[in-house]
């Protein structure tokens, strides 16, 4: 079996790309830039081209060929392969393949999904579940992938919502974590957006079991809307007894990762796991990557805490920059943000601006917008910008460096020992990466 992956830098693409090659198959992919992720699959054995898609890219006895939803209609390579005839799939429905094929424990929402993915996955495999869990992120307990391959009937996926990809899965256990606005590029309104996770939600089977955050408003609203179908609808909150506990000895820091312990805790007892093994995930656990990933960094001879994390909607920034301060306490923090996306940008810039000006830091920066490939908008790109945002949150406690400047920017105004936070679901990390040691 030949697949060939277009855009298989794409942290959900290339976990299904290294699905395939456990499981024996040739595996050849394209991306527009070189990443930490490609650079893996290489060592791997992926041939991997990249720059500008091209259709002699596409090896002439590929069976299969599995695209990033992103991906254009036109894209030169999927244009190659319709021509050739070959079964081409979107990532989506590769992966909803496979959800029809196992029992399918899939976690969607608007935060938390990683995470608790991850958590989900630690435990299944901790009591012998042996499961296999594709996720948006990489653990070290997977050997520092994002996919980790078993031999049993469970699979774990995370379920995004963009695009309405997860509208190909067909889950037994769905774990809805949060509802707020976001890929408005795509959903244009947010009563749109809860059609989509109703839509989804409606995929149960008549045995099936939904998970929901009954701390969250809208999830709440939505789970008492499906309150008259078959499926059984389980709740977990905040005020659980056994939220006190996870408090405790969980080391990744928030609230909110309290709540994505407890959506875990809850799913292992609807498959009868016990609770000690799901406690001892928690205390083990140290968080994945760019998830509030902690390491330490240098720059010249300046030394200081890194953090990296994902966090891109204005929601996450707040609570994780909480969460940093309730850590970190007294310490100086700084926070490097890179906005995600023109359009979310722009659909959310009265948010954005909100939440920055709250951030409870002592130094905030933000650079350039990272521009995602094939889902711009050249009206958009024009109405927004980074030093837009900074001017209407305010010069005086924000602001503006260019991206290749921000080494320059840190070596000159860094004292040493503050925490610094690399912050963005676009190449910031890339910087982190390099001042890691």
């Amino acid at each position: 079996m030949k697949i060939h992956f277009i855009g298989i830098g794409g942290i959900g693409v290339s976990a299904l790309a290294r699905y395939y090659l456990s499981r024996g198959a040739k595996i050849s992919g394209s991306d527009l830039v070189e990443s930490e992720i490609t650079k893996e699959l290489k060592k791997l054995g992926v041939k991997i081209f990249i720059g500008k898609h091209k259709a002699k890219n596409l090896p002439k006895d590929a069976n299969l060929v599995i695209y990033s939803p992103a991906v254009q209609k036109n894209n030169p390579e999927l244009l190659k392969a319709k021509s050739c005839k070959l079964k081409a799939l979107s990532y989506p429905q590769a992966l909803g393949e496979l959800t029809k094929k196992h029992f399918t424990i899939a976690v969607c929402g608007t935060h938390g999904k990683s995470t608790s993915t991850a958590l989900i996955g630690l435990i299944l495999t901790k009591a012998g579940f042996d499961p296999t869990v594709i996720l948006g992120t990489k653990l070290k307990e997977f050997k520092n992938s994002n996919c980790r391959v078993g031999k049993s009937k469970y699979l774990v996926i995370e379920a995004d919502e963009h695009f309405a990809s997860f509208l190909n899965y067909w889950p037994k256990i769905i774990v809805l974590t949060t509802l707020e606005p976001d890929h408005l590029d795509y959903y244009k309104t947010f009563k749109n957006y809860l059609q989509a996770f109703k839509n989804f939600i409606l995929h149960l089977p008549q045995d099936g079991i939904l998970i929901a955050n009954e701390d969250d408003k809208n999830v709440l609203k939505l789970t008492t809307q499906l309150s008259k179908l078959n499926f059984k609808i389980l709740t977990y909150s905040l005020k659980d007894p056994s939220a006190n506990k996870i408090r405790r000895i969980l080391k990744i820091p928030g609230e909110f990762n309290v709540s994505n312990a407890l959506s875990a805790l809850k799913v292992a007892q609807v498959l009868k796991i016990p609770q000690k093994i799901a406690f001892s995930v928690f205390s083990q656990y140290r968080g994945a990557w760019r998830r509030f990933e902690i390491k330490r960094g240098k720059i010249g001879q300046k030394r200081f805490i890194l953090v990296h994390d994902y966090a891109h909607h204005p929601t996450e920034i707040r609570e994780t920059l909480k969460a940093a301060r309730e850590k970190f306490k007294n310490k100086t923090i700084w926070c490097i943000f890179q906005p995600h996306q023109y359009q979310r940008t722009f659909y959310l810039f009265e948010d954005f601006v909100k939440t920055l000006k709250e951030v409870p830091v002592d130094k905030l920066i933000l650079t350039d917008i990272y521009e995602v490939a094939g889902r711009e908008n050249k009206r958009i790109k024009k109405l927004v910008s980074s030093q837009r945002l900074v001017e209407v949150v305010d010069k005086n406690s924000v602001i503006f460096v260019k991206k290749d400047q921000i080494k320059n920017f840190l070596k000159n105004n860094l004292n040493g020992g503050e925490i610094v936070i690399f912050m963005g679901a676009g190449d910031i990390y890339q910087i982190a990466s390099e001042l890691a040691i």
